[in-house]
């Protein structure tokens, strides 16, 4: 017999941001969320990693701000409908959360091992979500990449985005095909 955890486990999958809807997690589910996330290999206790959170007006406010980098970023200027597309990027999804991985130097403690902390607080985050019945999509999309937002969003120079974790209600997908389990091992 298996356990709900590794029911989820053996089960989860992302719903596209484009099919999500509401409802969203409250503020008492989101705060738990993110408590549950925070529990997670963490070397020498650095938390190298913090959240942005986009809810309400403020999905739409970062919108703004994504069609105007995007206009400024782009080689050739972009069209009214990708601007469009851009403003409405962050309300796919009731929550947004943006994190943020942050690389601390310290020797006990190697950037590598701090920046795949900050990918297990992505999955973790997503499982704590699915769990409490969420439908979720991590997500990093150009605007993760791009020195506006970065600015724009505040990051230090030791930051970068590890993800944006959309969070709201969808239809879960059927299951797509996985890898031979057997290509994947190698016995020593």
């Amino acid at each position: 017999m298996t356990s709900d955890a590794l029911d989820l486990l053996l089960t989860r999958r992302s719903v596209s941001a484009n099919q999500m809807r509401g409802p969203g997690p409250s503020a008492e589910q989101l705060e738990r969320i993110l408590t549950a996330a925070t529990r997670i290999p963490d070397h020498k206790k650095l938390s190298p990693w913090r959240f942005i959170l986009f809810e309400g007006e403020a999905r739409e406010r970062i919108g703004q701000v994504l069609a105007q980098v995007c206009a400024r970023e782009e080689k050739e200027p972009p069209s009214a409908m990708r601007l469009e597309l851009e403003a409405k990027r962050f309300m796919r999804a009731p929550v947004v959360v943006g994190v943020v991985s942050r690389v601390t130097p310290n020797p006990a403690a190697p950037e590598w091992e701090q920046i795949l902390s900050a990918g297990a607080l992505c999955q973790t985050l997503t499982l704590a979500a699915n769990a409490m019945g969420f439908a979720t999509n991590w997500i990093t999309e150009w605007c993760a990449y791009s020195p506006g937002v970065q600015a724009a969003l505040g990051l230090a120079r030791n930051e970068r985005i590890a993800g944006f974790i959309y969070i709201g209600s969808g239809d879960t997908p059927p299951d797509r095909d996985r890898p031979k389990l057997a290509d994947l091992i190698t016995r020593w």
